[in-house]
């Protein structure tokens, strides 16, 4: 490793468990992050910092005015430009020497097997089930960890999903075994949304990234943590495998 690269990271090698090996075990990582919005540009951010060497940005939409109150990776100027162009720009910027993918695309059932296949990890920053299902069900079928967070309002939750592993890791859908109806799925532009409840969970969600990047820490696998904002709370509550979840049992 470079000395320059030894600086840069100096005080995350430092620490134990981690060390000049688990540096160059992030730096060979390869990590998809599906949405770059508000959970998805702290992620991001923080794993371009860390020195995540391959970082993939799943993501379809353009900078609106409206999403500059939690979306971070962007600024005034940048209001029209599709997400993953100035979002690489940004990481670019912070730390020159890691190797960025664009996917200007909605990610779906159809492209996820693709698309996993040049990654190590997936971190789930989209912002509607839809979408959810589509990236849990995909990791499920190639065997790779999924941190996945969701946000609106003053709360949020995250967890941790390697069903693929058996038991007793659970799945996602063994938290939710059917999208809800459309009529019950409340957007960021009906609820509303603070942007720094996606800027803690976004953090939390490389946290975890990183973790099972380097294999250290207990991980979310079996728990979800849920975040409230308002009332300066966090609370972790089991979550167990559904010995009767149908999606479990097709494995």
């Amino acid at each position: 490793m470079e000395h320059e690269a030894l600086t840069r990271f100096s005080r995350q090698i430092s620490l134990p468990g981690i060390g000049l090996d688990g540096q160059k075990r992030l730096q060979q990582t390869r990590v998809l992050v599906v949405g770059a919005g508000g959970l998805g540009g702290p992620v991001l951010q923080y794993l371009a910092a860390a020195g995540i060497g391959t970082l993939g940005i799943a993501e379809y939409d353009r900078v609106a005015l409206s999403n500059l109150n939690r979306q971070i990776l962007f600024e005034t100027g940048d209001i029209g430009r599709h997400k993953v162009d100035a979002a690489s720009d940004t990481l670019h910027a912070l730390n020159p020497d890691i190797s960025l993918t664009p996917h200007a695309l909605r990610a779906d059932a159809e492209n996820l097997p693709t698309l996993l296949t040049h990654y190590d990890l997936v971190a789930d920053c989209s912002d509607n089930f839809a979408t959810r299902y589509a990236v849990h069900d995909a990791c499920y079928a190639a065997g790779k960890p999924l941190v996945s967070a969701a946000a609106i309002g003053f709360q949020g939750q995250l967890s941790t999903y390697k069903a693929y592993l058996g038991a007793p890791h659970p799945c996602y859908h063994c938290l939710s075994p059917e999208p809800p109806a459309p009529e019950d799925q409340p957007s960021c532009a009906e609820s509303g949304i603070l942007g720094t409840v996606t800027g803690i969970l976004g953090t939390w969600q490389a946290n975890e990234i990183l973790k099972e990047a380097l294999s250290i820490g207990q991980g979310l696998s079996g728990t979800l943590l849920l975040l409230d904002a308002l009332h300066a709370t966090v609370r972790r509550i089991p979550l167990p495998r559904d010995p009767g979840c149908a999606f479990c049992m097709l494995e």
